[in-house]
């Protein structure tokens, strides 16, 4: 028999079937479409996740006070706290060869008042240097100016909802608003951002650094954001910074030094694995898809022995009927499978609208893995059903399967 010949005698007799052909091929459709849209959403949250980091700026360097990592050892000492980082920490960063750039960070809330409204606001202290190393966009006016970060200066830059909110269609450049009692002029208005690692940049305010710690009444910094010089200066940015720390802090390495690409890797690692594993909890799916293709086959051997009969008193061999029904099958999980790639760009389609934001992003291993594993488990679970159409005796198949 030829290949075509055996490939249009598949088609007849999956069309002859209808209702069972198409509750298979949606069985199959759905199993990878699943893994599809499963694998895009990690996929997606992988890539989500990295362009959140990428956006904080490049060649970053986050310092953080306290040892974030267990050493061993005794306790500390009742009372005893990690301690704080000074503005004058920060200045002293800038002198260390590897470092390009320092923003000193001071975060707290406070009511921002504009006439009769008002509305509670996270307030960020920091300098001009922060615009650069958090790749801010301005929609108007400028930033804070480059001034003594000791220096005390009254002005503040709006992020886009809070100056929306306060100031409506009315410019508010210009103008002087109360931040926690204390009288700001808006210098600028940030443009619009969204989210970078769940800070909402459009719902803050902006103010030197020195006039948020004389605000919340405090003399430590949040944190100390450091830019190295080029990315092959990271690790040497990174042990100078805790040279100078340590040095400064009476030789306690008492500071914390996340670097941009640690994070990413970690992150990158956990949410590969992440997807993967999804992936494969989909997969079962397909895995099941088989087994109802050979249940389904195994029903249709015991309904097509005449037509078996038929085939061997024709001169069929036992090979060649159990080429034609393995064909049969596997022709089930690939036009499933192909159904189930359109059910799964036609998913990711819809979520895009639904979630433009979101990156769902359907990797080309997931699309060709999906589509093995079909056709895999198709030929895997077909099997069984072909050797018993192959090993049929003819007399008794075209009997109808009575003796």
């Amino acid at each position: 028999m030829r290949p075509a010949d055996a490939l249009a005698f598949a088609l007849r007799a999956l069309g002859g079937f209808r209702l069972r052909s198409a509750l298979m091929l949606l069985a199959m459709a759905i199993a990878v479409a699943a893994v599809l849209l499963l694998s895009g959403l990690g996929e997606g949250a992988r890539r989500y996740v990295l362009g959140q980091f990428q956006a904080l700026g490049t060649n970053l360097l986050v310092v953080i006070p306290g040892r974030a990592e267990t050493t061993g050892g005794p306790p500390p000492l009742a009372g005893e706290t990690p301690r704080d980082l000074t503005l004058d920490d920060a200045l002293a960063l800038r002198r260390n060869r590897h470092v390009l750039d320092v923003a000193p960070v001071v975060v707290g809330q406070a009511p921002v008042a504009w006439g009769n409204r008002s509305r509670d606001t996270n307030i960020i202290g920091t300098t001009r240097s922060f615009y650069r190393l958090r790749n801010l966009a301005l929609g108007a006016g400028r930033f804070l100016p480059a001034i003594d970060p000791q220096a005390d200066l009254p002005v503040c830059v709006l992020g886009r909802t809070v100056a929306r909110e306060l100031f409506g269609g009315h410019s508010p450049l210009g103008e002087t608003l109360r931040i926690g009692g204390r009288r700001f002029r808006v210098i600028g208005v940030l443009a619009e951002q969204g989210q970078a690692l769940g800070a909402e940049i459009d719902k803050l305010a902006i103010i030197p650094v020195s006039s948020a710690m004389d605000l919340f009444d405090r003399r430590s910094l949040f944190r100390i954001l450091v830019q190295a010089r080029d990315r092959a200066g990271i690790d040497g940015a990174r042990g100078e910074v805790l040279a100078t720390l340590r040095k400064r802090h009476e030789g306690a390495e008492d500071v914390t030094v996340l670097t941009q690409d640690a994070l990413l890797s970690t992150f990158d690692r956990v949410l590969a694995a992440l997807t993967l594993a999804v992936a494969a909890i989909a997969a079962i799916s397909l895995l099941v898809a088989g087994i109802l293709i050979m249940n389904v086959m195994l029903v249709a051997v015991s309904q097509r022995t005449a037509e078996i009969g038929l085939l061997a008193a024709l001169g069929a061999t036992r090979r060649q009927i159990l080429a034609l029904f393995l064909l049969e099958a596997a022709l089930l999980a690939l036009l499933g499978g192909l159904l189930g790639v359109a059910l799964g760009y036609g998913g990711r389609a819809l979520l895009a609208r639904l979630v433009p934001a979101f990156p769902l992003v359907i990797p080309a291993w997931a699309l060709a893995a999906a589509l093995g594993t079909a056709l895999a488990s198709g030929l895997l679970f077909g099997i069984h059903p072909a050797r018993q159409a192959a090993r049929l005796d003819p007399v008794v198949a075209l009997a109808g399967g009575r003796r």
